[in-house]
């Protein structure tokens, strides 16, 4: 439970706070401790563990991340940098979250246990690094690693995005594009083949479309009925471990695509690792915190399937390879690094290799869909048109005879 403290400092100064304890006594010992006279202690009620997830900007993250290194780097006490940093917010939420941090470092908690608190803000990643800063005495170097990963990783997400977002945007335009030509256009060109009184001599092409355009008209309740049915089937699936199990090793089974989002988790897994390796957090922690993060299902097997083997004496190298979800070449690096001492650094030159290689792929992707897309959609365009104005034609030849 949370109390609401108050106390008076040596200096004479009244300090307040919130401590999480299991009684009144025992934060009043935890104060003393801290060289604090307890004036007034009692539980606070209504108290709200304050976790937020999109209201905190990743750049605003990074930000605070960096200017904070800043600052314990100079010299500045733990709690004067926090209540600088957060009255200096924009950001409403994310200044209540430091608020909240900074009361319970007063109270007596460390800088990471204060961040636990708020693990859609402050992932596991984040609280291991600032915790093994805090023991090793380095906190102001951590936080400047975490701050340079979290650009990365804002980079490779981004990236994920590009590569999924363009060929299902296409798609869906082209969708669109098809669902108006059924259902407005080719019922206007065949009023007008009746008004000729042609339709039973329409080329074939012509009637395939206009039939084509019948069915769609009359079926549309089911065809949107149909695809609620699949979207919702497809939801829950993917909610389960199975569906979505099944899900992500389709997408890295693609020609394509699934180079690409097998690239992003190589650079992922490896920056992921190297900087928390680099940073002093043990290897089966890391690789924990590593599997949570892979953002595919397949991946993050194999990876607690290393981890595993590392926990019964084995080496990285061997177990990735056997799960089979790493190149190759990765995992013989990787192996190279640890016969070496400097996995650290080895994982750190893989991801940069491969962020570059993360680049180049999805530049690639682009560059193969968008003329294979507008082939799609305009032959697609093109045969809705041709049926429509052959008939057009052929009456307009017939009439100059």
């Amino acid at each position: 439970m949370e109390f609401a403290w108050e106390a008076r400092a040596r200096t004479g100064e009244l300090r307040k706070g919130v401590m999480e304890a299991d009684s009144p006594t025992a934060v009043e010992a935890r104060l003393r401790q801290q060289q604090l006279t307890p004036i007034k202690v009692k539980k606070k009620f209504g108290s709200v563990n304050l976790t937020f997830g999109s209201g905190v900007n990743p750049k605003d993250l990074v930000v605070f991340t960096r200017q904070f290194a800043t600052m314990i780097d100079a010299g500045l006490p733990l709690v004067q940098c926090l209540e600088i940093l957060g009255g200096q917010q924009d950001n409403k939420i994310f200044a209540g979250i430091l608020k909240d941090v900074k009361n319970h470092v007063e109270g007596g908690a460390t800088f990471s246990e204060a961040l636990k608190r708020h693990p859609k803000v402050f992932d596991s990643l984040y609280v291991n690094l600032v915790q093994a800063g805090e023991v090793g005495g380095i906190l102001d170097t951590i936080l400047n690693r975490l701050a340079l990963y979290i650009e990365k990783n804002v980079k490779l997400a981004r990236q994920v995005k590009g590569a999924m977002a363009y060929p299902i945007g296409v798609l869906i335009v082209a969708a669109g594009v098809m669902a108006v030509l059924l259902t407005f256009v080719i019922p206007a060109f065949e009023n007008m083949f009746k008004d000729f009184g042609g339709k039973g001599q329409l080329p074939k092409i012509t009637q395939i479309v206009i039939a084509a355009s019948n069915n769609f008209i009359t079926y549309l309740p089911f065809i949107v009925l149909g695809l609620i049915v699949v979207s919702v089937s497809f939801t829950y699936m993917y909610k389960t471990p199975a569906g979505k199990k099944a899900v992500h090793k389709f997408l890295l089974a693609l020609p394509v695509l699934g180079t690409v989002l097998r690239k992003i988790a190589v650079a992922r897994f490896t920056r992921t690792l190297g900087t928390l390796l680099q940073s002093g957090v043990p290897i089966l922690e890391a690789l924990d915190i590593v599997a949570k993060a892979a953002g595919n299902v397949v991946i993050t097997e194999g990876i607690l399937y290393a981890r595993q083997k590392i926990s019964e004496g084995k080496n990285m190298a061997e177990p990735l390879m056997e799960a089979k979800v790493f190149p190759s070449m990765v995992v013989q690096m990787i192996a190279v690094g640890e016969q070496t001492g400097a996995l650290d650094q080895m994982l750190n030159k893989i991801a940069d290799f491969y962020e570059e290689e993360v680049d180049v792929a999805v530049g690639a992707l682009t560059s193969l869909l968008e003329p294979m897309m507008m082939v799609v959609i305009g032959s697609m365009v093109g045969v809705v048109l041709m049926a429509m104005y052959m008939p057009i034609f052929e009456l307009a030849g017939a009439i100059k005879e």
